[in-house]
This record gives C-alpha cells, structure tokens and sequence, in this order.
C-alpha cells in the first residue's frame, strides 16, 4: 500500500470514530489504524451494540461530517493538556501516559470539529480523497490485543482512491464469500472440525486426504529431483531442545506441554522440525565432502494459537509442513538459493499462481528481537539480495518481517481474486547451528560451522489448502480432483457397462465413480457438477453399442461420443502434464 492510498484510509477511521461519537452517545475511540485495502476502529460502545445494519447510517453521518472536514491540523502538546484534552476517554489517557514514560511526542489532529490523539499521516484534501468507502463488518477485539483487557468492538471498512477500484474490491469480495474453503470444504466432503476433536484441529475426509497426500507427493518429488532426502522426527521433545535453538524464549508460550507418567522431563509438543534436523546432522562428524545435507520430511508440528484467532484450514493448532532444512557451506548457499527458486517456480506455476518476493529482513531499530551477530546478519541480508537480483526476481524488501535467527525470501502467490499469499519460503540461518554447536571439517582440516537454509513449498499444507480451494473455487484440476470421472447410466440397464467403465478407469490408475441412483439424467448430472468433477461420462444405447463414452468436460460443456481408450489417453495426459 502506497503512503497516500495508507493517509487515505487512516484519515477514514479517524472520520468513523467521528460518526459513530456523534451516534452514541458515549462511546470511546481506542485505535484506528489504515490496514491492507482498507481500514478499522476501535470503540468501547458503552451500552450500545452495532451491527452490520447500522452501516447505512453511519456512513451517512461520515459523508455528513465529512462535508465540514480540511486538511488535518497536526499539533504537538504537552502531556497535561493531552490529558485534559481527552480525560474522559480512558483508551486515550493510557495512551498518553505510554507515550510520555517512552519518552514520544504527544500530537494531537482535527480536520474540523473532531480531535484525536494521533502521530500524523493524514489525508491533504479529505473532501475529495474520502469519497469512496464501505464499512464491511464488526468484531470483537481485545483493547492491545491482550484477553485480559476488555473486548471492543471493532469496525472495518474499506476504501480506494477511485470509485471503480471500490467496486472492484466490493465484487472481489463477494466471490470471496462463494469460495470460502470452509463452506467448500463441507460441500465437497473434504474435511470436518469436531468440537470433540477441538478447535483448531482439523479432520480430513478421504477425499480431503487425498489431495493433501498428492500435494504432498508433488513437493517431495520436485526436491528429490534435486538431492534432497526424507527423514523422521517424533512429534513430542525435551523442550531441552528448544531452550538451545532459542525458540523457548521467543514462543514458549505457544508450545503445548506434554506431562511423562515414567519420567522428571519436561516435555513439549514440537512446534518445528528445524532442532530435530539438527539432531540428525550433530550424530556423527560431517566433513565437507557430505555437504550440502538435504533433509526433507512433511511432518505435524503444534502451536497452541488462540482460540479467537483460529479459522478453518488457514489458522490452525495442528500445522503439517512440508519442511526442509539443508546443510551446507557458505560457498553453496547460491546453488542450494538457485534449486529452492526452481522448485517454487514450477509448482507454483501448475496452481496457476503468480509470485513475486519479499525479501524479509531485520528491523535494524529493534535488534533485541533477533539472535546472532549484526555481521553475520548483514552478510545473509547481502546474499539474499544478491540472488533476488541474479534470478532476476520481482522483489521488494521488507525491514522487520524476518524470523529471529535469520533473513528469508518470502514467496507471495496471487490468487484468482488478486490476493497476494505469504506461502513458500526459503531461509537462510547463521544462528542455529551455532547455538547447538554442529560442525564440519574443511579442507583445510578445520572445523567450521555449516549454514543452514529453512524451506517449505507450501508452508503448511492446511494454510496452502485453503488459499488452493479459494483460488480454483473447489474445481480441482484433473490431477487433483478427488474424483476425476462421474460415470453416469442413462437408465438402469446401462449400469453394468457404468461400472465396466469405471473398472477399466480404475486400471489406469484414474478416480471413477458412478452414479446409478435411480435419479433423473438431468438431476444425476447436476449432482456432479455440484460436486465438481472435472469429467463426466454419459452411456446409454448409443455408446453401449458402440463401445463409447459421451464426454462433458467440466467448463467446457458437451465434448460428444469418444471411444473409450481416446478419453483414457486424453485424461491420462492430462494428469501427467498436471493441467
């Protein structure tokens, strides 16, 4: 977001907080800052509650207030008359009391009748640049996002520069409600959540496993095709092994902890897999001549994220990963940069997904959030940059987004709608195998620590699934579609050469069913293409007689008769090429 798109929504929530104080009576601001496409506020409601069907209102009274609104006065004041300013607004007087023991200016803005507490990035001209909004829904969220401050409510909206771009977005997103994974992943019977189960612990359906397992195995073979291997790691620890590779002290909070019957261990569930690789590395000595290691292994990690925060498949406490970690010497850090790169490239390109780079780098104002030495930091941002640069990547550099021991390159996919995904991403690590101590002897006879490099295709194969189903819409392509062929009789007497079909199909290693239910032709093939099946098989006298199938191709409508080992050498092609 460009800062004057990021002034334009900060300057709306300041006029929601405006519409909605002169509404309630009553109510409390807290923050409201410009967010991705759009922007929220906070509000301590009192005795009120909102819903979405006060939004008409409300947003008459904005584009009322807004009639009276100039350019923003930004000024700076002294703490006592902040505080008068806003003493009866607690949200704010906590704010100002933050600020003044870290040592920050006070501001204050009013573009016309309305004072706020705020550090600036306002909109020039807010009678011309707020014209185009739309308040879209309301949550709850916790004052500074912590459960045991009082719960807000929270309104979003969004807004561009033009009309045209909002109603583009406002389409976007009501496509986006049709493809919502979670509503698709119940119709089309790919995966439950159990309140027994728990939340955040996802179920999958044999068709749902089905395309996890060949997602999977598509990762895997693409990067066994470049030397990496697979190995095994249980899923509970020491958490011993945390306290060394340092994430004890940065998540320990997120671990679920595990209590031994037979043993004094303090035992944790694994949130990664980069100290047990690690482990595997550190069992014998490794001398140059072994380098690079590739280890790869898909696996379940848990983290015990907040209840309010989980989400269907894309926010989760059970994370299966399909994770890398390879060994190496600095001098192979571009060849490793150079396969990773290829991998994502071609597996991103058969789901159909564009990718640019963001290259994550460390908040220099902020050292106190990474391990390791600045040197060693600077030379793996430099070397990062380098190869976004010889791959002649689109990229962008991002200050703060990388992980506590080292730099990334994180791949952003766009889907079908226009929204750019975080998924694949390789990471260069100098810290780590410090930390446990890991070496290899060099050709000169001495030992040096080995770099390690952090990947996973797809990230975590629940968050990539539902990105996947929202991008295709559920309609799978061939090769991963649960079903691929409905072979429908047209009446009884042709359910045998049905299933004589389906067992020739299933020969060739294809996923055939059929529908015989004594149901109407026209409702048997609505039932398929509800259930998006990419092929359909249509037989009756015609095709009995003639050894045929007729063939209706899922987007493409009626395709005719076609002998049957033509559509068998069409849709096994197709498979192979993953089109």
């Amino acid at each position: 977001m460009d800062s004057d798109m990021q002034h334009i929504r900060h300057s709306l929530a300041h006029l929601l907080a405006a519409a909605v104080k002169q509404l309630y009576k009553g109510a409390h601001n807290a923050i409201g800052p410009a967010i991705e496409d759009g922007f929220y506020q906070d509000f301590d409601m009192g005795k009120f509650k909102i819903s979405e069907e006060d939004f008409p209102k409300i947003e008459q009274k904005m584009r009322e207030i807004l009639k009276t609104w100039h350019a923003f006065e930004v000024k700076k004041v002294s703490v006592a008359i902040a505080k008068k300013h806003f003493k009866d607004n607690p949200y704010k007087l906590e704010l100002i009391k933050e600020f003044s023991k870290q040592g920050k200016t006070i501001t204050e803005n009013d573009p016309g009748g309305f004072l706020d507490l705020c550090k600036g990035g306002h909109s020039e001209d807010p009678q011309k640049e707020l014209q185009h909004f739309k308040l879209l829904k309301v949550a709850g969220a916790y004052w500074k996002g912590d459960e045991k401050n009082k719960m807000l409510t929270r309104i979003y909206g969004t807004a561009f520069a033009t009309q045209k771009e909002l109603d583009e977005h406002l389409k976007n997103l009501e496509e986006a409600k049709k493809r919502d994974h979670r509503l698709l992943g119940q119709k089309l019977d790919l995966f439950t959540i159990s309140e027994y189960v728990g939340k955040g612990l996802p179920l999958f359906t044999p068709k749902g496993t089905l395309v996890r397992e060949l997602l999977n195995d598509y990762s895997q073979n693409l990067r066994a095709g470049k030397g990496w291997q697979k190995v095994w790691s249980p899923h509970i620890t020491k958490n011993d092994l945390y306290k060394i590779s340092g994430h004890w002290d940065k998540f320990g909070g997120e671990l679920f902890l595990v209590k031994s019957q037979e043993t004094t261990d303090e035992m944790v569930m694994k949130p990664m897999n980069c100290p047990h690789h690690q482990q595997i590395y550190a069992s014998k000595p490794r001398s140059y001549k072994e380098l690079p290691l590739k280890f790869m292994e898909t696996t379940t990690v848990y983290r015990d994220e907040k209840a309010g925060e989980l989400l269907g498949l894309s926010r989760v406490r059970s994370i299966t990963q399909d994770d890398s970690h390879t060994f190496c010497t600095p001098e192979q850090i571009e060849g490793i940069y150079q396969d990773l790169i290829e991998v994502t490239k071609t597996f991103y390109e058969k789901m159909g997904m564009p990718l640019r780079a963001r290259l994550s780098f460390r908040d220099p104002k902020q050292p106190k959030k990474y391990l390791g030495e600045v040197s060693l930091w600077k030379k793996a941002e430099h070397i990062l940059l380098d190869i976004a640069k010889k791959n002649k990547l689109d990229y962008f550099v991002a200050e703060g987004e990388a992980a506590f021991y080292g730099p990334k390159i994180d791949f952003m996919a766009k889907d079908s709608l226009g929204r750019e995904w975080q998924l694949a991403t390789p990471q260069l690590d100098f810290v780590q195998p410090a930390r446990f101590g890991l070496e290899y002897i060099d050709t000169a006879g001495k030992a040096q620590t080995p770099v390690m490099i952090h990947f996973a295709l797809m990230g975590s194969i629940e968050r990539f699934l539902s990105v996947y189903i929202e991008h295709v819409a559920g309609n799978f392509p061939v090769w991963l579609a649960p079903v691929q062929v409905a072979i429908i009789p047209i009446s009884d007497k042709h359910a045998e050469y049905a299933e004589k079909m389906a067992q020739i199909l299933r020969q060739q290693n294809l996923r055939p069913t059929v529908l015989s239910e004594s149901d109407t032709l026209g409702k048997k093939i609505r039932e398929a293409e509800m259930q998006k099946i990419p092929y359909l098989l249509i037989v009756g006298d015609k095709e009995v007689a003639a050894n045929t199938v007729g063939v209706r191709q899922r987007g493409k409508g009626d395709l005719g008769q076609m002998p049957a080992e033509e559509f068998i050498q069409k849709i096994k092609k197709e498979v192979e090429e993953k089109v």
